[in-house]
């Protein structure tokens, strides 16, 4: 693999194409994952990776790409994965928004649309802000908590993190249906093994 983790669409297109031994990692929440995913991806959530850096590092026996919805929760996974051993990894720059928007083929568990996280964060963010300018209007200290939720939106956009969206994550909403993370790393090492990859159900 080459030596940059980050491949844009085509590149990573091209990499899939010419090389059936990589397995596409979703480290998604199992709902996004359910709603839409790259076909043939396997889902192992960040909280997963996260609890289980070594097992899941140890069971990748061949090159993996790590896909989220914009690319920041793949490059945490990136990391956490990295620290623990695994020397065969890339990330989908700009994850499942930059695949969908150069129509790259996409599967999915059922039919019901499930919004995104970032697209929930957004609805928090702005609802907060909303109601406490609303508020601020009897109770002027109400104002400082859309300026605390501004802040936190600035530390997310310059550290690439989002407290918001982990809190968010562990909803009932976003849990979906949780795949057994032994069937998960049992499909993992026969990827890297040469067997095929199907979809998790």
């Amino acid at each position: 693999m080459t030596s940059t983790p980050n491949l844009d669409v085509s590149a990573a297109q091209a990499l899939l194409h010419g090389d059936p031994a990589i397995q596409v990692v979703d480290v998604r929440t199992p709902a996004e994952y359910a709603a839409v995913h790259i076909p043939g991806a396997l889902n192992l959530s960040l909280d997963q990776i996260e609890t289980h850096p070594q097992r899941i590092a140890a069971a990748a026996a061949g090159p993996i790409l790590l896909v989220c919805q914009t690319g920041g929760r793949a490059t945490r996974a990136y990391g956490v994965l990295t620290g623990a051993g695994l020397d065969q990894a890339q990330i989908l720059a700009g994850g499942m928004n930059a695949w969908t928007a150069e129509a790259g083929p996409t599967a999915r568990l059922d039919g019901r649309p499930r919004w995104g996280l970032e697209r929930q964060v957004r609805l928090v963010a702005g609802g907060i802000v909303a109601s406490s300018i609303a508020a601020s209007l009897r109770w002027p200290r109400a104002r400082f908590l859309a300026g605390a939720i501004g802040a936190g939106l600035a530390f997310a956009a310059v550290t690439d993190t989002c407290a918001m969206g982990m809190a968010l994550a562990k909803l009932p909403y976003n849990r979906g249906p949780r795949f057994d993370l032994d069937h998960s790393l049992a499909k993992l090492r026969s990827r890297g093994t040469g067997g095929e990859s199907q979809e998790q159900a």
